[in-house]
């Protein structure tokens, strides 16, 4: 890897069996992010996306919030800013949050408390998310004068339009039954079991074929919500062509036939 994993200041980082753990780790202002943890998450992720013992990532955190969204001294440091420092800043969380949602490897959120503001889109950007049943949620912005902007496009495609409609605007409080209702979140647990749960969940997605996961990745991004034009149908079929004769595509089905696993199974 080009950076040592144990040198980032809001991060804790661990590899163990192809799994990567990023743990936001600023518990005592409820893990807010602010300017140096964004340079940090867009660093371990582009980092561990081209780290082939790598297969799955869990964003998880430490003590009893998840995230809290701003930093309050990111804050008022911001109130002070020009335009066109204001631009260049949510232009960094905006790279942060791109560079999470197209990582190549999974990704799950592992959520151990409360998600506010910002937190929000570090839960949307992710492939799956699992929160303890005591966790709440919100989009609290509008009560600060402000808007959800740059987390909007993950947030929208997570929670729902209609949904996103309503907690927007009102910045209502809700629950993990009602995140799991609306789909923003996969699954609810009691708070013994969440590292259980996710741990089962990695250890099926890393004897997946990386190269399939990869091309799954890709596909959901670029078929979820588009219309079905020639162009889609035909760029699917050269999808299947291409994964098909690909070298782990032909392994998985020989070893399918074969009643044997395939060689990146670990």
């Amino acid at each position: 890897m080009q950076k040592n994993l144990n040198n980032y200041k809001s991060l804790l980082v661990n590899v163990e069996q192809h799994i990567a753990t990023v743990t936001l780790n600023r518990p005592e202002i409820r893990n807010a992010f602010n300017d140096e943890m964004i340079a940090e998450l867009t660093e371990v992720f582009t980092t561990l996306a081209t780290d082939d013992n790598v297969r799955v990532i869990v964003l998880a955190a430490a003590g009893k919030a998840f995230c809290a969204g701003a930093d309050l001294n990111w804050m008022r440091a911001m109130a002070d800013y020009s335009y066109e420092e204001n631009l260049a800043d949510a232009d960094k969380l905006a790279q942060m949050l791109k560079t999470i949602y197209e990582c190549p490897k999974p990704t799950v959120a592992a959520i151990q408390g409360d998600v506010y503001a910002g937190g929000m889109g570090l839960v949307a950007v992710c492939d799956i998310a699992i929160a303890v049943k005591i966790a709440n949620f919100c989009l609290s912005e509008v009560r600060l004068g402000l808007a959800p902007a740059t987390i909007s496009p993950y947030v929208i495609k997570a929670l729902g339009a209609r949904a996103s409609q309503r907690y927007f605007l009102s910045a209502e409080v809700f629950d993990a039954k009602k995140a799991r209702q609306l789909g923003f979140i996969h699954e609810r647990v009691s708070e013994e079991s969440l590292n259980d749960t996710v741990a089962a969940l990695c250890a099926k997605m890393v004897n997946n074929s990386p190269n399939a996961v990869k091309t799954c990745k890709r596909l959901l991004h670029e078929v979820a919500g588009a219309p079905i034009t020639d162009k889609l149908v035909t760029d699917t079929v050269k999808g299947i062509a291409d994964i098909r004769s690909s070298a782990q595509g032909k392994e998985g089905v020989q070893a399918f036939l074969q009643k044997r696993k395939p060689d990146w199974s670990v």
